[in-house]
């Protein structure tokens, strides 16, 4: 890749001195696809030339005169490629749409180095990824934990991973999810609404506006703090309840941020934790008097948290048409759901 010549007007506000790697990302221009935290790093590798010579500092100030970056070749990841197995949903030059299994890791780990989403597009991809930040690797823009099912966008190109982001960072890109969870919403439940940061908007929308942060004592998880952690913000609606007295729901969540565990977490702070839930359900145990013992059985034996990615919208990062995908519960979900009301899955409502 050719080197990237880039110049510093000679005014520069003088009192109030701007840092060299936000002069240079605001200088970029956006064909080059150069994130400021990409601009940083290269600073610091000695990829970048300026009117006095090298420069490694990026909270310098920022000088007027020819600034030269060496961006180089993307340099492969140490991930193996593998041939798995993906539902595409769309695909073209500047990214990719998968509708992930239940099970599938999307990210290698420590505990999880192979199998994972990323190993698929390592294969799946070959040839066709130009570099994310210097790396020849897929662009995870979202994540969607390794139990939870559906539809998630991976940039294939630097251009494609600033735009995408940018739209989750913004709120413009849009996530919905259908969840089997216990108990129902309720707009009347006193206990519900005295909760701090609950509020019902029309339609019965129940709306979670809480900080999420790391667990206290568990670092396995994420709690609602009242201090701490980012401000995440959850709106659910019941599609459908379940049992005498309602005792489940079926129930669709809206993101308009997106932290860890984010719908697991706000769920199980208002008492509707989701079916299955190993982390966040506790030992919670289906009603057998208000569900039926095949009902309540079926519960208790589901394998994970029943939560799906069932839609998801955005804006293409090259033309801008906005694209949106659906994907139907799948089939461990319908078959719960189908449990839930005592019937056949044929029954299943054709509007879900």
């Amino acid at each position: 890749m050719p080197d990237l010549v880039l110049t510093l007007a000679a005014d520069l506000p003088p009192t109030e001195p701007l840092r060299l790697d936000k002069a240079l990302a605001e200088a970029a221009p956006a064909s080059a696809s150069l994130s400021r935290s990409r601009i940083v790093r290269l600073i610091a590798e000695g990829a970048v030339r300026g009117p006095g010579g090298i420069v490694r500092d990026g909270k310098a100030r920022a000088l007027p005169g020819e600034y030269v970056i060496t961006i180089g070749a993307p340099e492969p990841i140490d991930a193996r490629p593998e041939a798995i197995p993906l539902t595409i949903a769309y695909e073209d030059d500047e990214l990719i749409v998968i509708d992930k299994p239940a099970g599938m890791v999307v990210h290698p780990a420590p505990g999880s180095p192979s199998g994972t989403l990323v190993n698929a597009l390592l294969a799946h991809c070959a040839g066709s990824l130009s570099g994310i930040g210097g790396a020849l690797r897929p662009g995870i823009v979202h994540r969607i934990d390794k139990d939870t099912s559906g539809l998630l966008v991976v940039a294939k190109t630097d251009r494609a991973h600033h735009a995408l982001a940018r739209q989750f960072e913004d709120h413009s890109a849009s996530r919905r999810y259908l969840a089997l969870a216990h108990g129902v919403i309720d707009p009347a439940d006193p206990r519900l609404r005295g909760l701090p940061g609950i509020s019902f908007e029309p339609g019965g929308v129940l709306r979670i506006a809480t900080n999420i942060g790391r667990h206290p004592s568990d670092r396995q998880r994420q709690a609602v703090s009242a201090a701490q952690g980012r401000h995440a913000v959850t709106r659910a609606r019941m599609l459908e309840s379940f049992g005498q007295p309602p005792a489940a729901m079926l129930a669709e969540c809206r993101l308009e941020t997106g932290r860890t565990h984010q719908i697991r977490v706000h769920l199980t702070y208002c008492g509707l934790g989701l079916i299955g839930d190993p982390v966040y359900g506790g030992a919670r145990r289906a009603s057998i008097r208000a569900l039926g013992p095949e009902a309540a059985a079926a519960v208790a034996e589901f394998p994970r948290q029943a939560l799906h990615a069932a839609h998801l919208g955005f804006d293409h990062p090259a033309d801008g048409r906005r694209l949106s995908f659906d994907s139907p519960m799948p089939e461990d979900m319908t078959t719960l759901a189908a449990a839930l009301r005592g019937t056949g899955p044929d029954s299943l409502r054709s509007d879900i």
